[in-house]
């Protein structure tokens, strides 16, 4: 349940759901989320929606703190409706030459790679956010025996379309960009593109990602 709401500097609030994150309390932050996205509430100009979090951000030409606040404590939420969601598959090559912190992570979760790799493609992965870099999306939730720390030391570089794991979570990177997540391998998926301007996500809060391994010949046709 919604848990307070506060004042987030001059033009936004804050929408507290709690410290737990789980897909139940994310199930909801999303559900707020397309709810008032769908009423197109006057005023609202942003709506940022994280693991049990959502900020609203607003005009304050158009409406202010008290008028949101008001909508959002009277706004009715379905929660036994089935969120619209797509399931999107994402090719994976785990070739060593792409697969960077693999023989990290068979010290650190005392695996060897080919049960890593088994454990990782037998899941669908729920995304609970996007953010840190353009559609970068967060999905989970790993299962205990497959979550490690972040580096010691993060990269200065990490390749577009690698994908990481960290803690719960698994990612992709949209762009290069530094960064300190294991890389298991790398996508060639374009999994953000500015060009489309109504949706640039490929994956978005709320849906459900699968994996699939390519081998490195299927990932350079794509890169073709």
């Amino acid at each position: 349940m919604l848990k307070n709401i506060s004042n987030l500097g001059d033009a936004a609030l804050y929408c507290d759901f709690g410290n737990e994150v789980n897909k139940e309390v994310n199930s909801l932050v999303i559900r707020y989320f397309k709810t008032l996205k769908l009423k197109k509430i006057d005023g609202i100009n942003n709506l940022t929606p994280s693991y049990n979090k959502l900020i609203i951000s607003y005009d304050l030409k158009r409406t202010n703190y008290k008028n949101i606040k008001k909508i959002i404590e009277n706004i009715t939420i379905d929660q036994k409706e089935n969120l619209s969601s797509n399931k999107i598959e994402i090719p994976v090559c785990c070739d060593e030459t792409l697969s960077l912190d693999i023989k990290r992570l068979e010290k650190k979760l005392n695996l060897n790679r080919d049960k890593i790799f088994d454990n990782f493609f037998a899941k669908e992965y729920f995304c609970y956010m996007t953010g840190f870099i353009a559609g970068m999306p967060f999905l989970g939730d790993l299962d205990d025996k497959m979550r490690a720390k972040r580096l010691e030391t993060p990269r200065v570089k990490v390749p577009k379309g690698s994908v990481g794991l960290t803690e719960q979570f698994a990612n992709i990177y949209t762009f290069e960009s530094p960064g300190g997540w294991n890389i298991i391998g790398n996508s060639p998926l374009r999994i953000f593109n500015s060009k489309k301007e109504k949706k640039p996500n490929l994956i978005n809060p709320g849906d459900t990602v699968v994996f699939k391994k390519i081998n490195i010949d299927q990932y350079n046709e794509y890169n073709e």
